[in-house]
């Protein structure tokens, strides 16, 4: 049975050990490529489609065209605004990576690439003598629940080795889909990005119903810890009547809520979006005050809540 659910695959577009930051203790991040979302501050924009993405360095490219010869699809032609840097044409680009081996100036690269579920828990599995009695694995992404069969087998290939088990999910995902996985899952990290829905469809592309409703089923269905994660985003969230919402949503519900933590917006994400050549100017916020969190945290304690 062990060596079925190391067999199983996903795309997987980035690992990362001693993370401190997504669950308690020191854990390892395994990030699933895809996301049924598009949220438009997201901080991994490279993760949301659940393909392979090829990325750009404007900044290493010395703009010698061996990537353009390279291409065998053609999708590379310099810039006509810039035409000492390179441009590609994503409707023909097929991340075959021809262009990644060409380039000498190491300016391009691919975000994600199929990993077996057992190739995945080894690295985790490494680590295991950091974790203590808090750390372990977080599944996260993109969304943790884009490849479910390769999410649920590293879930529980982690829980047979002992190793705490933690996925972080949007929620948009059908519970017939989710509920398998978190069969095997310590903890549920559960994004809330917008509590009215038809802003939630504005700025992420679909409405919040599905995903208040899993969480509901969380709550009621598992014995998952869960974790409401929420970014906050001037100014697509940050009001009080956001949160106030939220407050009486998880308290009119009876969410089991271990806490809730609250993440400025910071805007790293702005980078990698550039380095998928979108052409548009992307996203513009700003990292919240000090005095504006603590404001947040106020009004979500004041539901009774435990905030971070």
């Amino acid at each position: 049975m062990s060596q079925d659910l190391r067999a199983v695959e996903g795309i997987v577009f980035n690992l990362q050990h001693y993370c401190i930051h997504d669950g308690p203790g020191i854990r390892t991040n395994v990030f699933v490529q895809g996301c049924p979302l598009r949220c438009i501050w997201c901080a991994n924009p490279e993760s949301q489609k659940a393909t392979p993405q090829l990325m750009y360095l404007a900044d290493k490219c010395t703009g010698c065209g061996s990537c353009m010869a390279a291409c065998p699809q053609k999708a590379i032609q310099r810039r006509a605004d810039h035409p000492e840097k390179m441009c590609t044409d994503r409707t023909l680009c097929t991340a075959c990576g021809a262009c990644i081996n060409a380039c000498r100036a190491d300016g391009r690269t691919i975000s994600g690439k199929v990993m077996t579920a057992g190739e995945a828990f080894d690295k985790v599995a490494a680590d295991k003598l950091f974790y203590g009695k808090d750390g372990g694995l977080t599944v996260t992404g993109g969304e943790a629940l884009a490849h479910p069969e390769f999410t649920g087998a590293l879930v529980q290939l982690c829980k047979a080795a002992g190793i705490s088990t933690a996925v972080e999910t949007c929620g948009a995902v059908a519970w017939q889909v989710m509920q398998p996985v978190l069969q095997h899952t310590d903890i549920v990290l559960y994004d809330i990005k917008q509590m009215d829905s038809a802003l939630h469809k504005q700025y992420t592309g679909l409405g919040n119903e599905m995903i208040l409703e899993n969480l509901e089923h969380i709550s009621n269905e598992t014995d998952c810890t869960i974790i409401v994660r929420c970014p906050v985003i001037p100014p697509c969230n940050d009001s009080p009547e956001n949160f106030h919402a939220l407050g009486r949503f998880l308290v009119e519900k009876k969410i089991r809520v271990s806490e809730i933590n609250l993440l400025p917006y910071h805007n790293l994400g702005e980078g990698k979006r550039e380095q998928l050549e979108p052409g548009d100017q992307g996203f513009a916020s700003r990292t919240p005050t000090p005095e504006e969190m603590e404001g947040h945290k106020n009004i979500l304690r004041s539901y009774g809540f435990v905030v971070k």
